[in-house]
């Protein structure tokens, strides 16, 4: 029974670890986003001041070029960070699937000890009476 107890602690440090990379990677794509969208408005700023949008115009501000490039490569990252993302979760589901079952067993255990443990008081309670009728038929 106690290895049991110890499998599911160990089943429930594992679900902890998933959530907690879940959580983690989650954070990432939303901060490459967010990230991306600030340089969206740097980009679009730098392209009102200058007056030029065309990206291909031989005057086209260096800066947009470079916040358009790191902007591109932050949404590459938080596309390879999705992928991650589902790995993450579908391990996570699996861990939590895992954990049920042991909890799912230590359940039925228990269930079934105490069927036992009250099936033994009964059995007590039962020789008791009968003791009682025993003497009190002498």
């Amino acid at each position: 029974m106690k290895s049991r107890e110890s499998l599911i602690r160990l089943k429930q440090f594992q679900v902890d670890e998933r959530r907690r990379q879940v959580s983690q990677i989650e954070s990432m794509v939303d901060e490459f986003k967010r990230m991306a969208r600030e340089l969206d408005d740097q980009i679009a700023s730098e392209q009102k001041r200058v007056g030029i949008t065309d990206e291909t115009h031989f005057a086209y501000p260096t800066f947009a070029k470079a916040a358009a490039q790191r902007r591109d490569n932050l949404l590459n990252s938080a596309e390879e960070l999705n992928e991650q993302l589902e790995n993450a979760r579908e391990e996570l589901r699996a861990a939590l699937e895992e954990l049920k079952k042991f909890e799912l067993l230590e359940e039925r255990d228990q269930i079934r000890e105490r069927g036992e443990r009250e099936a033994r008081e009964q059995d007590e309670l039962d020789e008791i009476a009968g003791r009682r009728r025993a003497q009190s038929g002498r």
